[in-house]
């Protein structure tokens, strides 16, 4: 099987090319550095010759309003250079309760992509991953200084980049299913304490301060982004990784 991956490069994508490959697909992994532009089109159309599969997972370069844009006009290039090509599966990640997070410029713009996705010609398949392990770091460090970190007490269900990965695998070699897998890791935390964990962990000094406006993810209300009970759970434990990381 042939499969285009879109944002091939990245974190996520340069692991599912590899695991593709090691399983004797031929996947080609399509970005700015290998001359594909999602804006332009340029590219396109090489990139997805005799593909059977699509798998996007490439990202907006900013969170602000400007990600719908970017949502819009790449989906609406990939989709219309899949249907030349006759690509018979499109595969995109997205992120569990995305739809619920309307206060969020960049939840909004992956909701919309969610939806080009549904309208286009295509059979499709939805992969919604709660928020990866790999992104705490930043996550503390939108609202940290030299001494504390101040985080909502959101609560989040955190997944390993690598489970993600063996999911988007699975669905994309597999038959579209014209709709959503939830997937998560297999903890709950609030915010917060995860944190104090991350910065016991790297041995940091700083102290977190429970501050229920600090950062993006305070505007999240309830539990949207834990899985519901029809999500796949990952394996990794979120200690577990932290130890092999350091």
């Amino acid at each position: 099987m042939k499969l285009t991956v879109i944002g091939g490069t990245g974190l996520i994508g340069s692991q599912v090319v590899q695991k593709l490959t090691e399983a004797g697909h031929e996947a080609v992994p399509a970005a700015l550095s290998t001359g594909v532009d999602l804006l332009t089109g340029k590219g396109l159309d090489q990139a997805l010759e005799g593909a059977d599969v699509v798998i996007n997972l490439a990202n907006s370069p900013t969170f602000d309003e400007a990600s719908p844009d970017f949502f819009r006009t790449s989906m609406d290039n990939l989709l219309a250079a899949g249907e030349r090509a006759g690509v018979r599966h499109q595969v995109i990640l997205s992120i569990v309760g995305v739809d619920q997070v309307p206060q969020l410029d960049y939840y909004r713009a992956k909701a919309l992509q969610e939806e080009l996705l549904r309208q286009g010609p295509t059979p499709y398949s939805i992969v919604r991953a709660t928020q990866f392990f790999e992104f705490m770091d930043a996550v503390l460090s939108w609202t940290s200084d030299d001494s504390t970190v101040r985080l909502p007490a959101t609560r989040i269900q955190p997944i390993a980049a690598a489970d993600i990965v063996d999911t988007v695998v699975e669905v994309a070699t597999g038959a579209p299913l014209q709709g959503i897998r939830n997937i998560a890791g297999p903890d709950v935390f609030p915010l917060d304490e995860l944190g104090r964990l991350t910065l016991a962990a790297h041995q940091d000094a700083r102290t977190v301060v429970t501050d229920a406006e600090a950062g993006m993810f305070a505007v999240v209300v309830g539990d949207v982004l834990i899985a519901g009970p029809d999500a796949r759970l990952a394996p990794t434990r979120y200690e577990d990784w932290m130890q092999k990381a350091r």
